[in-house]
């Protein structure tokens, strides 16, 4: 097969140097904290699988999620990787034997979260590995005490996380106290002593986290250091902490071992309304001094947990967005600049190396989606590409399952952190056999496309003249359109499979009976709830399909959209683009309760400056040609407003109306993705794949 490199992506391909280390390709994977590690702060095998994986996939350059320098007041999550003793040494040289079998080379990146951390790991974590070591079945115990850290919080006898100053993290919203003199010496130690250790253990080098809103970006930032010593006040007490740093870890190591800085250069205050914090003026100085210091890479990031969005981007952000921060940089210095910058294809990452924008493009979430992104590429490949959508699943899922010991997912890989698990590849056994599925959404496609790779012979049947579901709904809304990126990859996908997708389908029983399959996969989706009130079957009554798949056009119109989850804020503001005047009546006391936060950050201030009108804790009783009334719960007082458009966004429940005429087939009738249960892209995907991957007829 043709190589992509010698002609199309002659720069992604190139080899190119940090320090004296020499890479194959201008690929990094850029560090992403999955927890993959074990609670001893050892890679483990779920770990080395997972780097590995990515290492066949072509990257050039691998750095670690970040690796704790300090076990009292540096611990981020129970299982992070770690280098606070010599007993890390030999488990992550195993590790990176296996990254460098592949020609790939590995930067340990390390990392202290300062105020951006939980109380309940501070002076604790010293206590746990102690006793993990000596009684391994405490973990287990562990885990169960650390689902209840929100209530062990409310107690207020968990000691203060510690940073640059007594600055407390919004987001975090910790007890928060300022690092003494000695202990900032102590910790300048741990990273050089940390530093050395990579060094022992076959490390190509270190990234330092200065970026992210965690501690060295606490002492850079103006925001958070409010200290009157010789660590805060002006532009070069501000640095000292960092080029202290620097000229431990050179100390220890050598001049030769490669030191790499990420930087937050802008902190993006100013869009949440704060005034305040590190802008890209201010952080190119900041990369000429580290530069100076005798960095041998900057690594351009940007923001904090507090402006989360503006690092870790939803997918209404554009590709691309910030690429100007690296620029700015990369004018200013003569190191190599390495960035993210949200790219999503190899074109994208071809001209930001072109353009100078960058000398290395860094890939995080693209390869959590396909760690085989760089070998589908140099090798032709790149419409094979499962393409990352910015759904975010993996930081929420991430933190989610911290406390739990379970590592993150990505929506749409369901191999992602699982790869010692999960073969690469399924078993061929399907031996022609025919499969029936209803339904070319993400779910009915994901099974199609598991199905063929396992030899089944595969017939989907869409009632639609196109696939997508609902996805194709969740893609409507303004700037969106990345979601329906998942369809197009399976798409071509099954495709290639062979899989055979008929179009139009109206009753389906009749082509079932004659493929004569061994199974039918149900993945009909979900019907829209509609309560029973007085004028709900009114004409002016439509639900979120009716408005996103545009069979109603409400354009300039009043409307009331009930309810406020994250599919009821999204229509609203679709509805806002049409120039519509929305008014939100949610039952909850708060706009999509339990929704992952960056997904409400993203889409609230949006609703705000459009003017829309919320009923937080208010109940629809009845819909009026002219208008609704509603009560709000805690007082009882009933309201009233005008509206011409009524949009119904309460909930959804199994379409699975086929599973009792299937069942006349006489054979295994399997309900997935939200026919089985409505849930996010990644229930679709990940409860398709395990159908589809552990389905067994005889």
């Amino acid at each position: 097969m043709d190589t992509y490199a010698p002609d199309a992506l002659p720069l992604l391909f190139s080899p190119g140097k940090i320090g004296g280390c020499e890479l194959k390709n201008r690929i990094v994977m850029s560090p992403i904290v999955m927890g993959t590690g074990t609670p001893g702060g050892g890679p483990g095998e779920k770990m080395c699988a997972y780097y590995e994986a990515r290492a066949k996939g072509g990257a050039g350059l691998i750095i670690t999620e970040c690796c704790r320098v300090d076990d009292y007041t540096g611990p981020l999550a129970p299982c992070q990787i770690s280098l606070t003793h010599d007993r890390h040494i030999a488990p992550l040289a195993a590790m990176i034997k296996r990254v460098h079998r592949h020609g790939a080379k590995i930067f340990c990146q390390l990392h202290h979260p300062g105020r951006q951390n939980y109380s309940i790991l501070v002076g604790t974590m010293r206590l746990s590995l102690l006793t993990g070591r000596l009684l391994p079945p405490y973990w287990k115990l562990f885990f169960k005490i650390a689902k209840l850290t929100p209530q062990i919080e409310k107690t207020g006898l968990l000691p203060a996380v510690a940073g640059a100053s007594a600055v407390p993290c919004d987001h975090q919203k910790q007890k928060t106290r300022a690092l003494t003199v000695k202990e900032i010496h102590n910790i300048v130690g741990r990273f050089g002593d940390s530093a050395l250790r990579a060094k022992k253990a076959g490390a190509d080098g270190v990234e330092l986290h200065g970026a992210h809103g965690y501690l060295i970006q606490q002492f850079l930032s103006p925001h958070t250091n409010r200290r009157t010593d010789e660590y805060g006040g002006s532009f070069e007490n501000r640095l000292r902490f960092l080029h202290e740093i620097m000229a431990d870890v050179r100390a220890k190591c050598g001049a030769d071992f490669p030191i790499a800085v990420r930087l937050g250069v802008d902190e993006f205050y100013r869009e949440i309304g704060k005034d305040q914090g590190l802008t890209l003026e201010e952080g190119v100085r900041i990369a000429q001094a580290v530069e100076a210091m005798g960095a041998d890479a900057i690594d351009v990031s940007s923001a904090t947990y507090e402006t989360m969005n503006y690092w870790l981007e939803p997918t209404t952000f554009a590709c691309g967005w910030r690429k100007h921060l690296a620029a700015a940089v990369k004018q200013a210095v003569r190191v190599p600049v390495l960035a993210a910058n949200l790219v999503r294809s190899p074109e994208q990452a071809e001209a930001q190396l072109a353009e100078g924008t960058q000398d290395f493009v860094s890939l995080a979430r693209p390869l959590l989606a396909d760690p085989d992104w760089p070998e589908k590429v140099r090798t032709g490949r790149a419409e094979e590409i499962t393409r990352c959508v910015s759904c975010l699943w993996c930081f929420e899922s991430m933190l989610a399952g911290g406390f739990i010991g379970e590592p993150g997912q990505c929506a749409l890989n369901p191999r992602c952190c699982r790869e010692n698990e999960i073969p690469e590849t399924p078993k061929k056994d399907g031996e022609g056999r025919a499969i029936a599925i209803v339904g070319a959404g993400v779910a009915g496609l994901t099974t199609a496309h598991v199905l063929a790779q396992r030899g089944f012979a595969v017939t989907v049947l869409e009632k639609s003249t196109h696939a997508g579901g609902q996805i194709n709904l969740a893609a409507a809304p303004p700037h969106k359109e990345k979601i329906r990126w998942c369809i197009e990859d399976l798409l071509v996908k099954c495709e290639k499979l062979g899989v055979d997708i008929q179009y139009n389908i109206g009753e389906p029983l009749d082509l079932l009976q004659n493929l004569k399959p061994c199974a039918v996969f149900l993945a009909t989706g979900a019907n829209e709830i509609i309560p029973k009130l007085p004028g709900i079957d009114g004409e002016n009554v439509h639900t979120v399909e009716d408005i996103l798949c545009g069979a109603v056009d409400l354009s300039g119109k009043a409307v009331a959209v009930i309810g406020a989850g994250l599919t009821g804020l999204e229509t609203a503001e679709f509805l806002c683009a049409k120039g519509c005047r929305v008014s939100i009546v949610e039952i909850a006391d708060e706009a999509a309760p339990g929704a992952y936060h960056q997904h409400k950050d993203d889409v609230l201030p949006k609703l705000k400056r459009a003017g829309v009108a919320f009923y937080l804790g208010h109940r629809l009783e009845a819909v009026r040609m002219d208008g609704i009334n509603f009560r709000e719960i805690k007082t009882g007082e009933w309201k009233s407003i005008a509206v011409e458009g009524v949009v119904l966004s309460v909930g959804l429940r199994p379409n699975d109306a086929l599973a009792k005429d299937l069942s006349q087939l006489g054979v295994p009738v399997i309900a997935v993705g939200d026919a089985q249960k409505p849930g996010r892209i990644a229930n679709a995907v990940h409860s398709a794949y395990e159908a589809a991957s552990s389905f067994h007829r005889a």
